[in-house]
């Protein structure tokens, strides 16, 4: 493995960088230069907003939960980024990084996906700018996200079941990068999450900027302050970034990340990598992991297909020594119960990994009386409708 040595590394800290096989090494770089090119060039970020704006369905709507906010005795706010074309943020990144690939005379796209939301968001922007997909998944998630697996088809993409380790993101991360070796001539790669070897955290992340942005802007117009809290669900961390990069710079608004706890902590195989995982290197990059003692990385687990990857972000991991952000988990049982909630009391039913940030902030709302929170909702649950079904029953969980 090599290690990217130029100014441009993409460090957070001591995280992040660029670890990966010399065969990639050539057009990681051929990608940071067209990125850098493109996000200086105003005819490419002009063509992103527009399309983001006539398409994507942008800018999403900041909103104000009143019914849960006079239940749980806080002013509770959500960043509707559910409502983006597809339902999910994923939308952002997928028609930026679809752009760049055209720009950079790319013909093919692969992608990998966990919930489906990324798959079929890049599915959707290959549809639009009539490019060859296909989309890897693991078998597990292929299984328990059948709707978005369904979209994805229907949009034209090859869906590739991965039967190999875990049969869940890891692998389908591990199968797309052996794709991308043997045809980086003509395949790009989206990455979904910020994560994977420099330039990606830094080009995902500034692709869902566009989320604090606007999070920012409504904010000060439509509550005048900022919110004391700003809450998102943590996988690989993208949909949090993005809205946590509007705050960045503003010390009295607490940054929370909300991880998986799956069935609970007790157990090392489930979730909450910023919780309890330790250095590792894996997917191009160095970051936190969940590991065993001999540098194995788990098989995670959490009910949310979209949140189970034993690895984080490194700008998170930055993010967390610093001490700029905090970080929670919240279990299988908690986040099902807060994807009720929200749908009777709202009349919005939330994707289950935007449900585990909706749990926390319920919590934190009765904590803290009085104070302004504000969630990214990053995604719509009509995909988790039957997994939560089955998950109620067979765990009999009281909602």
């Amino acid at each position: 493995m090599q290690k990217l040595t130029n100014q441009d590394t993409g460090f957070f800290g001591e995280y992040g960088g660029t670890y990966s096989p010399e065969a990639l090494m050539p057009i990681l770089e051929e990608l940071r230069v067209a990125f850098r090119s493109a996000e200086a060039d105003p005819d490419f970020m002009r063509g992103f907003s527009d399309v983001m704006r006539d398409w994507g369905g942008r800018p999403t709507p900041l909103y104000h939960a009143e019914n849960l906010s006079r239940e749980y005795g806080a002013s509770i706010y959500l960043k509707r980024e559910d409502l983006m074309h597809g339902g999910a943020h994923k939308t952002n990144n997928a028609v930026g990084q679809v752009l760049l690939a055209k720009r950079m005379g790319k013909t093919r796209i692969i992608a990998e996906t966990g919930a489906g939301q990324h798959g079929v968001a890049t599915a959707m922007a290959c549809a639009k700018f009539n490019m060859p997909c296909t989309v890897y998944m693991g078998a597990v998630d292929v299984a328990r996200q059948a709707p978005n697996v369904e979209r994805m088809k229907l949009l034209g993409a090859e869906v590739v079941a991965v039967e190999s380790g875990g049969k869940t993101l890891k692998d389908a991360i591990n199968d797309a990068m052996r794709d991308w070796i043997a045809s980086c001539d003509t395949t790009h790669y989206v990455i979904g999450t910020v994560a994977g070897p420099h330039p990606f955290p830094t080009m995902v992340k500034f692709f869902q900027e566009i989320i604090g942005r606007e999070a920012r802007e409504q904010c000060l117009s439509q509550i005048g302050r900022l919110p004391d809290y700003a809450l998102a669900c943590v996988g690989g961390g993208s949909n949090a970034i993005g809205l946590f990069s509007g705050f960045i710079n503003d010390s009295s608004v607490k940054l929370i990340g909300v991880e998986p706890a799956g069935h609970g902590l007790e157990t090392d195989k489930h979730g909450a990598v910023l919780c309890k995982g330790t250095v590792a290197v894996l997917h191009g990059m160095k970051t936190l992991g969940l590991q065993d003692e001999d540098g194995q990385i788990f098989e995670t687990h959490s009910i949310s297909a979209g949140l189970d990857y034993p690895l984080i972000g490194p700008e998170h991991a930055y993010l967390r020594d610093s001490g700029r952000a905090s970080y929670v988990a919240v279990t299988d049982d908690d986040a099902v119960r807060a994807f009720h909630i929200l749908s009777k009391h709202e009349g919005i039913i939330p994707a289950l990994e935007s449900s585990h940030a909706i749990s926390y902030a319920l919590k934190l709302a009765q904590e803290k009386p009085g104070s302004t929170i504000l969630v990214n909702l990053s995604g719509r649950g009509d995909k988790d409708l039957a997994h939560v079904r089955s998950y109620v029953e067979e765990h009999n969980v009281t909602i």
